[in-house]
């Protein structure tokens, strides 16, 4: 019986300590509403480490494409994710008019992109740790930038 409470306290512990790791970058967030009869409504939370992930295990010739293609904007991306991380509350865009309303902050180290309209609701927010590591694996993937 002792044996069986080790193994589940063994057991316990460590998905408590993968839970840890996979939520220590943080969550990337995207809400997505349409208020039109019909509309969908997208709600989903990912940890941002599977995007760290997901570079790591992407095939090689899908990086270099992407590095490829986005090889004018690497060094934009990554000042921008430098820069911003000094910045860590900071409201960056803010537009209104009659029926629209667009919102880029930082808040806390994420960066929030609100997006509303009459007949959509835009909600994404995504530690800026993420945005750091999507440039490093980029332009690792893109030699010479």
């Amino acid at each position: 019986m002792i044996l069986l409470a080790k193994v589940g306290i063994g057991i316990g512990a460590t998905l408590a300590f993968t839970a840890c790791w996979v939520f220590h970058e943080g969550v990337i967030r995207v809400d997505v509403d349409e208020s039109c009869s019909g509309g969908s409504h997208v709600h989903f939370w990912v940890p941002a480490t599977a995007v760290s992930a997901g570079l790591r295990l992407a095939p090689g010739r899908c990086l270099r494409q992407a590095a490829e293609q986005s090889r004018p904007y690497l060094p934009v991306l990554r000042e921008i994710s430098k820069e911003l991380e000094k910045y860590p509350n900071a409201e960056l865009l803010d537009v209104h008019s009659s029926s629209d309303h667009v919102r880029l902050a930082m808040r806390n180290g994420r960066l929030y992109l609100d997006a509303v309209t009459d007949t959509d609701n835009v909600h994404i927010s995504f530690p800026m740790e993420t945005l750091r590591d999507v440039a490093d694996r980029l332009e690792d993937a893109a030699p010479g930038i």
